[in-house]
């Protein structure tokens, strides 16, 4: 569920809505670290006055101290280097009356603080307390401040009568932490021992670190705001541009892109539009190609077709046996041409689909070359008794960036197309070498009739059919197989006539590369 949602979510979305999620997740673990700040701070101050009761109640029943005003007094005097780090040690005999004070006794600076007007403690004479109280029109229970007589009583009737009991009480600007515990001798209750600190740095301790977090949590979320800013508009929108980029081609809108400003970006999106961008030029031309070349399939196979129709009409109405095996000639002549047209057709669609999944690589053409001459040699020699010379400028290495099949198909569909024109006894030439302009160059001339176009570019175009006595006896497909196996090295392929006599030169360039 939580998946299938976070899928149906935009990129800012997603982006927003876990970050949502792991800010809410680290709030929760801050509040629970906020919360225990506070009573972990108590805690270790808290253990300090234990320690301290527990050290003062072994002294007092060590050196049998009675809870009793001169006692106490005393005490006071003699051990006051125990309370000398504390703000205030009060002694209460068994009846929560006060017996002894360090604040009170001139035991530390401290004692002559100003904190004592805000402090109130029950005194002896309990009616002069509340004459005092009066006077100073404090009402306890607005201020939430307890007597320590009331403390002492609430303490000796609670669950936690008999061990340390550690409160905090907050006065305007005073954050107090008090901690008392009964004294035991002889097994009777003798009296109450309290300690009272100012705990202000917890309180301050407490605020820092809040607003620490508060602080953080405002910068952590503008932060979030600016990046989500930059994604959207250096990211998202980009990348929703190319989308509308990829519907409009898809749907063959007209509707203008600004795919332009993208490419015009330096960074990956930049690079993924241009290339988006050129893939899709590139399927479009694929698709233009495979359109003309099936308009033009049709146009060629149309012509056959019509001429088998009308051998075949005529062959029904006669019965001169001569013109009965003229017709049967044709019709075998127009089925052999379709046939022919059909399977290079065929041909060439596996070569581009071979052609798209094939590398180029570092190649010697040289034995290439030679072994198609060789093997067309063992052949055609026997059959028309056509020879087939090769020769080279004498290099050892001729390196290209190619494919080795492909070049074995360029020559050998150039030497067929030779081959088909020549009479029996002609001879074929093949010449490899390299040029002053880091060129590798491939020569095969023949002795048969030149081309009769004065543009001989044209005879790499699909079926062409300008061809002498020959016309029917191929596709018009293997020239521009080889133009486009030649472009697909980087290369160039020219045909000319000889000059010194009958015959043709097709001629293919290759660029040189370092071996």
């Amino acid at each position: 569920m939580f998946s299938k949602y976070l899928k149906s979510l935009s990129i800012l979305k997603k982006f927003l809505f876990i970050n949502f999620i792991i800010f809410t997740i680290i709030s929760l673990f801050t509040f629970i670290y906020l919360s225990n700040v506070q009573p972990n701070l108590i805690k270790k101050k808290s253990i300090k006055h234990v320690n301290v009761i527990n050290n003062t109640i072994n002294t007092l029943t060590r050196l049998d101290i009675k809870f009793v005003d001169d006692d106490i007094r005393k005490f006071l005097f003699s051990t006051r280097f125990i309370f000398q780090n504390l703000d205030r040690v009060i002694f209460f005999d068994n009846d929560f009356n006060l017996v002894g004070d360090t604040d009170t006794l001139d035991l530390d600076p401290r004692s002559f603080s100003t904190r004592l007007e805000d402090i109130e403690f029950e005194s002896l004479d309990e009616s002069k307390n509340i004459n005092k109280n009066k006077n100073k029109n404090i009402n306890l229970t607005e201020n939430k401040i307890l007597s320590f007589k009331e403390i002492l009583k609430d303490y000796s009737s609670s669950n936690t009568y008999g061990n340390s009991y550690t409160f905090l009480q907050e006065d305007l600007n005073q954050f107090r932490l008090i901690t008392i515990k009964n004294v035991i001798k002889d097994n009777l209750n003798v009296g109450y021992l309290a300690i009272e600190e100012n705990a202000n740095d917890i309180k301050t301790a407490t605020d820092e670190r809040t607003a620490f977090v508060l602080r953080t949590a405002i910068a952590v979320g503008f932060v979030i705001l600016i990046f989500s800013f930059v994604l959207s508009r250096y990211f998202i929108k980009p990348i929703q541009n190319l989308v509308s980029y990829t519907k409009v081609i898809k749907e063959k809108s007209q509707t203008k892109t600004n795919i332009d400003s993208l490419k015009s970006r330096n960074d990956e999106l930049g690079l993924l539009s241009k290339s988006l961008d050129d893939m899709t030029i590139e399927l479009q031309k694929r698709v233009t190609h495979a359109e003309n070349f099936s308009t033009d399939l049709v146009h060629e196979i149309r012509n056959p077709l019509a001429s088998l129709k009308s051998a075949s009409e005529i062959l029904q109405d006669t019965n001169n046996p001569e013109q009965r095996l003229k017709l049967l000639n044709i019709l075998s002549h127009d089925v052999l041409r379709i046939e022919r047209l059909i399977t290079d057709y065929s041909q060439m669609l596996k070569d581009e689909v071979a052609l798209s999944k094939e590398k180029m690589k570092k190649i010697n053409v040289e034995p290439i070359i030679q072994s198609v001459v060789d093997d067309y040699n063992n052949i055609q020699t026997v059959k028309k008794n056509i020879k087939i010379h090769y020769e080279n400028d004498g290099n050892e290495k001729y390196i290209i960036n190619g494919i080795e099949n492909r070049i074995e198909q360029i020559i050998a569909n150039l030497l067929d197309n030779s081959i088909s024109f020549s009479r029996e006894g002609q001879n074929i030439f093949v010449n490899i070498s390299n040029s002053l302009d880091r060129m590798i160059i491939v020569k095969i001339t023949d002795e048969v009739q030149g081309f009769k176009e004065n543009d001989t570019s044209k005879i790499f175009k699909r079926f062409y059919s300008n061809r002498p006595d020959k016309f029917g006896e191929h596709s018009g497909l293997g020239l521009n197989i080889v133009k486009n196996l030649v472009d697909l090295h980087d290369g160039q392929i020219l045909a000319s006539n000889r000059l010194d006599m009958d015959g043709a030169i097709v001629e293919i360039k290759f660029p040189s590369v370092q071996s």
